[in-house]
């Protein structure tokens, strides 16, 4: 109440009536280390709820996971350690960034999926419950989270994937922004999660709700409902609980006013005289509270001892899968494991980059136990799936096609796409494995929060985007992306790399692979695109670039003949072959075009000024760019002499070459332009 009223703005009541909910997992109930909080056998507690951020604050502050009462003052001021809403990265102690409702629920599916892949890599033939390896995620909902559709997404996933290792539970106080919930939220949400094959137990702190001053906060019953979840092993755990938001403020509590404002001055002081507190006192914590509840240091010290001393025995045993560990826990590469990657022989039929890019993540799995991963549905579409690898699915759910047990490789996420972006962040924040997942770039935009939240994050996620442009041809307007590519870009930390041929996509694989610090988008065709030569044709005597560059994001593929380039075609994707053959018919007039390939815009831009203006000379100012999609980003690096090629209306259904040609994605239309581009640089 008193941080809140500090700063005069946040949201008290969830954080009051949950206040005993939180106490108790961290004090009584998780296994975890406050001195050492990327312990990788911590239980994982996630805040979906994540505005009631105060919730985790105070119990990171009392169990001494570096947290002070000064930061507890500074919520939500510039500077602190305790933002509006929890941030991964910025506060010990918080696994994952929440705020935007329902994310959280699916991380929590996420950090328990990768969990049971870990163990299964490491240690997968210890008895249930005794691999140095298991450990619990808790996730705390609130009635907005289980009324997002990725939480709906993702537990029922976690339903079919029998994840006993996850504890959800929902504070079920009835209350949201427009106060009560029975406006827009009626269903039984305990059957909806007995249906979805969850273990559900229901406390019931707040009884009649008429009655508020029988309420009866039974910490008790709640333990025993948690120790109940954790011996179900065969299924996730929901537990209802419910609650009275802002308790025990004698006026404030069950109202939507709590949920989002200060309680004021006379609320806060009536409240702490409820509670014995001194209500001319703030921020009043006794030193034998703070003494008590710092005693988890202490608890957290010893479980860690016992745990060094069991993975050490373990150690002895299991030296590859030691090695494993220390290497994946770091983020690190093996030494030569790019020696794997494929490679192509030039080929004007060409390769399409989906495919090419399946037989990378298949070249790559063999050396990268690590990597695992799958689609929405569309695993022969994507080329998402390593082959010969079984299923991560439970055993009796394998089917004809796909065989599968716990510890398999093989994701299939459903057609869910929201929930698999966020199940992938949470795969990702766990730790222990590297994950990818595929679906169609149109539904990139079902995936958009969760990957905002991962570009927030810096987490290195990898989604797999095939059928990248109108390039896909029959299936149409609906299905064929437009403005998807810029609107990706638009995301500040996301890598969007849309690459040319099939050697670019191995070379834009290897660098998303070695990157740790941030997500990747891979934009990929359905149809075939040449595969350039590399290294001088014997056929025409020409010189191609190799992919060396590849990870710098743009680069000279072809040089201009004759000198300095009268214009510099910038092409990305299935449309560079369109600058190569322009360059091609320009030259039959006598003019001078370099081809620059730009997988990356985010990569190049991170080069140096100079490797840049190597790549595109500011003395030329001739320039177009060919990209099948909205021309929105590319006037920055065309200039204002320079043309865009692009698409500004949504496709059609026919076949790829006809829709091309219909709407001027052509290398005559990237000639028209270069020539426009010429004479207005030159007037």
């Amino acid at each position: 109440m008193d941080a809140v009223q500090k700063v005069g703005n946040g949201h008290p009541g969830t954080a009051m009536s949950l206040a005993p909910v939180a106490y108790l997992l961290f004090q009584k109930v998780m296994r975890h280390d406050p001195a050492d909080p990327d312990w990788i056998a911590r239980d994982r507690f996630i805040l979906s709820c994540g505005h009631t951020s105060l919730t985790l604050y105070i119990q990171l502050y009392l169990a001494g996971f570096g947290l002070e009462l000064d930061d507890i003052k500074a919520l939500r001021t510039w500077g602190s350690k305790t933002p509006g809403h929890p941030e991964f990265g910025h506060t010990a102690g918080v696994e994952t960034t929440t705020g935007p409702l329902g994310q959280g629920v699916a991380n929590a599916v996420g950090m328990a999926m990768a969990a049971r892949r870990q163990r299964g890599l490491l240690d997968p033939d210890a008895p249930s419950g005794e691999s140095l390896f298991d450990h619990h995620v808790y996730c705390l909902a609130s009635d907005g989270d289980l009324q997002e559709g990725v939480s709906a997404e993702a537990s029922s996933i976690a339903g079919h994937q029998q994840l006993g290792n996850l504890t959800l539970i929902w504070d079920d106080n009835q209350v949201s922004i427009e106060d009560d919930t029975d406006v827009a939220f009626t269903e039984d949400v305990a059957a909806r999660y007995e249906a979805y094959g969850w273990h559900v137990q229901v406390v019931d702190w707040a009884g009649d709700r008429s009655n508020p001053d029988a309420y009866d906060e039974n910490v008790p019953a709640l333990y025993d409902a948690l120790a109940a979840a954790r011996a179900v092993t065969d299924r996730p755990s929901f537990i209802k609980l419910r609650t009275i938001i802002a308790w025990p403020a004698p006026n404030a509590r069950g109202t939507g006013a709590s949920h989002g404002s200060a309680l004021g001055a006379e609320e806060v002081a009536a409240a702490k005289e409820l509670m014995g507190f001194d209500p001319a006192k703030t921020f009043e914590v006794p030193d034998d509270v703070i003494a008590h509840t710092r005693l988890a240091l202490e608890r957290g010290k010893a479980a860690g001892h016992q745990w060094d001393a069991q993975y050490a025995e373990w150690a002895e045993r299991n030296p590859g899968a030691a090695a494993l560990l220390h290497r994946v826990k770091g983020r690190t590469l093996p030494d030569g494991w790019d020696s794997s990657l494929p490679s192509w022989e030039a080929d004007p039929k060409g390769v399409a980059t989906r495919k090419a890019s399946g037989e990378v993540i298949n070249a790559v799995a063999g050396v990268l136990p690590e990597l695992w991963g799958g689609s929405a549905d569309l695993a022969e579409s994507n080329n998402t799936t390593i082959k010969g690898a079984e299923s991560f699915i439970p055993t009796e759910h394998s089917t004809r096609q796909w065989k599968g047990n716990p510890y398999g490789r093989v994701l299939h996420f459903g057609i869910r796409e929201h929930a698999m972006g966020a199940i992938m962040n949470g795969i990702t924040l766990h730790g222990g494995t590297r994950v990818f997942g595929g679906t169609f770039l149109q539904f990139s935009d079902y995936m958009r929060p969760a990957v905002r939240l991962a570009a927030l994050m810096q987490a290195p996620t990898i989604y797999v985007w095939t059928h990248d442009s109108i390039g896909l041809g029959e299936d149409g307007p609906t299905h064929q992306p437009i403005e998807h590519i810029a609107a990706l870009r638009a995301i500040p930390g996301l890598d969007v790399v849309r690459p040319a041929d099939a050697n670019e996509t191995a070379a834009a694989w290897k660098a998303v692979l070695q990157h740790t610090d941030r997500p990747a988008g891979l934009c990929l065709t359905r149809q075939n695109v040449p595969v350039f030569p590399r290294g001088e044709d014997p056929e025409t005597g020409q010189r191609w670039a190799d992919t060396t560059d590849v990870e710098k994001g743009g680069y000279v593929l072809l040089e201009a003949e004759g000198g300095q380039p009268d214009v510099v075609l910038i092409g990305t994707g299935s449309e560079v072959q369109l600058a190569v053959r322009a360059r091609e018919l320009l030259a039959e007039q006598g003019v001078r075009a370099r081809v620059v390939s730009m997988p990356c815009v985010e990569w190049f831009n991170a080069q140096t000024q100079a490797y840049r203006d190597q790549v595109i000379p500011p003395i030329v100012k001739a320039r177009v760019s060919v990209e099948a999609g909205i021309a929105l980003g590319w006037r920055e690096l065309v200039g204002d002499a320079g043309r865009i090629v692009s698409i500004e209306q949504y496709g059609a259904s026919a076949d790829f070459t006809r829709i091309y040609t219909e709407y001027g994605m052509t290398a005559e239309a990237v000639v028209t332009a270069a020539l426009d581009s010429i004479a207005t640089a030159t007037a």
